[in-house]
């Protein structure tokens, strides 16, 4: 009855429609099952090949869900991860696109206080964005190799 009584309440001062709660309520939410799903495979990519990384997941609002780093990782990287992750989350998009517009010339993009380097992608389902993984701690390349492996143990 109380959630009714809210619900009306913000209805009536306009601040939520009731089409947008109920697709909140409706909406894929990601899971620490599913962070530590994503986190396992990324990690599991980054030890084929000796790599000591940071390791981060966020939900659709931009918290941290899961942080992992992997002994001997550089503490600068925990930062950058995190920046990562939230790039992709905040842009619904990879941080490469960024990387390659500053590459390009963009240097405005910067501006934007984004993480302009490879290694931060949206986590989606059904065409939504439902969090991001941020991977630091080796090339950009290489932290982009990592993290798509865990956006695939989403799929």
């Amino acid at each position: 009855m109380k959630k009714f009584a809210i619900l009306g309440l913000l209805l009536l001062t306009g601040l939520v429609s009731y089409p947008n709660y109920l697709q909140a309520q409706n909406a894929q939410m990601l899971t620490l099952a599913d962070a530590e799903k994503i986190s396992d495979a990324a990690e599991a990519r980054a030890r084929q090949d000796n790599w000591n990384v940071v390791i981060v997941i966020m939900d659709a609002g931009g918290n941290l869900v899961l942080l992992r780093r992997m002994d001997g990782t550089q503490i600068g990287s925990i930062d950058v991860a995190q920046k990562k992750a939230e790039t992709a989350v905040k842009f619904r998009r990879p941080t490469k696109v960024f990387e390659d517009g500053v590459k390009g010339g963009n240097v405005h993009i910067m501006s934007l206080g984004v993480a302009a380097v490879e290694g931060g992608l949206p986590l989606m389902h059904d065409g939504q964005v439902i969090g991001s993984i941020g991977i630091s701690g080796v090339t950009s390349a290489q932290d982009g190799i990592i993290a798509a492996a865990g956006a695939e143990a989403l799929k």
